[in-house]
Formats: C-alpha cells, structure tokens, sequence
C-alpha cells in the first residue's frame, strides 16, 4: 500500500515496471539503478521488502521509495564530470548510483547528520566496489560522505552542479539552498510538500517547476552550541586524481575498448538480439491519495479516466499470455565480467591486476 508501481521479485524486475510506470525515462538512469541491488542496502532481516515500492527505515536508516529516487534521478539530468552534493546523504544508495553517471572526473559529495548512518554508508560503498560486478562497468565516481547538518554548511564551500536534498525543506531555507548551485546548476528537493526542480539561469535568475506531491520529514534545525557559535560543517576538497590513479582508469578504459572491439569482430556489427524474457505487464496505477509511511509520502500522478475501465480485461489478457508462453521462457545466463576475466589472463604481477581490480579477490 502506497507504491506507485507493483513489487518485483528482484532489482531488474522492480527496474522493469518502474520504465513501465514511466518513472524511470532515460537509460542512464535505467543502466544506474540496474547496476546496483537495492536489497543490497538492506540490513538482511528487511531484504524481503526491497523490491516493494515503499520507503524504509530502521533507527537513523531511510531509503525512500523507489519511484521517489527514480523521479529525482531524471530531474537532475546529471552527465558526467558534473559536481554533486547530495544534503542528507544516508545510506549512500542515491550517491553511489550518481557516481555511476557521473564518472571518474566528477565530485560526489554527501552531508549525513548522523555518525552511525554515515559508517553504514561506508560499509556499502566498501561491499559495492569490492563484490558487485556491475561496478567493472562503469568508470565510478566515488561518494564522499562527512557528518553534520546540511544547515550548516560553510559560507566559503564550492558551489556545485547538481544538489539533491532528502528531507522537507522550509521556506525559510529556499535561498539558503539555491545559494549551492552554479550557475546553470539543477537543484531538487522536497519544498512546501512537492517535490520541486530548480534550475539557476542567472546569477540571480531560477526557473521551479514541481515534479511531485511529497511530504518529507523536515530538514533538523541546527543545534548551537553552548557558546551560541554552530559548528560549520567544512566538505570534503576537490582534489585532483594522482598519476597512479589515472593510469589505472585509462588502462581499465583500453582494456574495455579490446572487449567490446573483440566483440563487435567475433558477432559483426556487435549488435545480437538477446533473448526476450516474459515479464508480467505492469499498469501504472496512478493515485490522488497521499499514503504516510515514516513521515514520507507515496504519491503519483492523477491517473486517466480509462484507466480503471480496462482493468479486468488487462488482468485476463495477462493471464491467458503468461499461460501462453510459460513453458517456452528462457531462463537469463549469469553476467559475464569480461573486464575481470581480460585482466586476469594479462600476464601481469598479481600485485597489479588486483589493483586494477581494486585488490577484489580472485
């Protein structure tokens, strides 16, 4: 109850009827949110809800809902090499998938107000890179995470390219956080109960559209201390790649060119047709109700009149297809990671494939 699209069985199903749902519209985005298991930043006693299109929290640990992430994924337009600041960063989940668009030469920053959220983040981060193989797919721009409130950042901090905060804003701060943003910059964040994109245009000029009806939990008003002074919350410095870590991204860079050149000479012009597999149909259904759940909302857009008119005919199409085509449904081969299995066989010291693997294990 209060998921905009149906639950999956698995990461890429809860993908598919996102798309179905037109949630999720570009494929970076799609290739982002298939790249990293979302059960994956569930402590294992919760993972059986990690499909479902539903916030979750646990103590200080939240992830909003899925269609939630997926909207604000598509509003911050993100290309790589851009600056990211995500305001209320939390278990990373949102971050890491960034990094994933925006590449090896971007800035991927978080503030997360509590010490135990950001360890957790950092015990994900860690898993991710070091076990998921959809990690040697992508050139990753780390996230880097400090503690403290988003209220509080330093005057003096770089201005960044695209900002996302996860909690209600208050009016009060809407220059505060626009004042964040370069020029040309995209920031997104919930503001008077929507879901709002704002776009600086000029040094003083913005464009707002809202996106969503949302309610967030609001933004912690800071806590000064004794001596009335607020503790600034200094981000981390753009530093700049060493020559040792560059090498590594270019020779990982000429080694998936090989790949994907032996691939296109071994299957012509590369492309093959994969096989198709049956997924059950999703109908978005689009709701006027607002559902809390944690103090954050689920909501979608105001559904067609015709939607609800083909509903039990839909329903008895489906069934007859997946009757239909039951017995003759392929079943996927496990992914390949050819990056892993090309660096490998290199006849190189141990000591620098596992660094080119970033020290995985065999």
């Amino acid at each position: 109850m209060g998921g905009a699209v149906s639950a999956g069985e698995d990461n890429d199903e809860l993908i598919d009827n996102l798309k179905e749902a037109q949630y999720i519209r570009t494929e970076l985005v799609e290739q982002a949110f298939r790249a990293i298991d979302r059960a994956d930043y569930y402590l294992e006693e919760f993972k059986d809800n990690a499909y479902k299109d539903l916030a979750w929290k646990h103590g200080n640990i939240h992830l909003s809902a899925p269609c939630i992430y997926s909207e604000v994924m598509e509003a911050l337009d993100l290309q790589p090499g851009l600056s990211f600041l995500n305001l209320g960063s939390g278990t990373g989940y949102l971050s890491s998938m960034v990094g994933l668009i925006l590449g090896p030469f971007g800035v991927n920053h978080g503030v997360e107000l509590h010490s135990d959220v950001i360890e957790y983040a950092k015990q994900k981060l860690d898993f991710f890179i070091k076990t998921s193989d959809s990690f040697d797919k992508f050139e990753f721009c780390e996230p880097s995470f400090v503690t403290g409130n988003c209220l509080e950042i330093s005057p003096d901090c770089t201005q960044y390219d695209r900002v996302y905060c996860g909690a209600g804003v208050q009016k009060e701060h809407e220059d505060y956080m626009k004042n964040l943003l370069k020029v040309g910059g995209i920031l997104v964040m919930p503001l008077e109960e929507k879901l709002t994109k704002i776009t600086r245009t000029g040094p003083s000029a913005w464009e707002t559209k809202k996106i969503l009806a949302v309610s967030f939990a609001p933004l912690i008003q800071p806590n000064h201390t004794d001596s009335g002074k607020s503790r600034l919350v200094h981000l981390p410095p753009v530093a700049v790649r060493s020559l040792q870590d560059l090498a590594r991204i270019a020779i990982r860079g000429t080694i998936k060119k090989i790949i994907h050149q032996e691939t296109m000479s071994k299957n012509g012009n590369g492309l093959k047709n994969p096989p198709r597999f049956k997924r059950r149909r999703v109908r978005r259904r689009r709701m006027e109700t607002i559902v809390f759940l944690d103090k954050e909302v689920f909501a979608s857009r105001i559904s067609n009149p015709s939607d609800d008119n083909n509903n039990c005919e839909e329903t008895e199409d489906e069934r007859r297809e997946e009757e239909e085509t039951k017995p003759s449904e392929l079943k996927p081969d496990p992914p390949v990671n050819f990056l892993r299995e090309k660096v490998l066989s290199l006849p190189l010291p141990d000591p620098l494939k596992y660094y080119l693997l970033y020290y995985r294990e065999k």
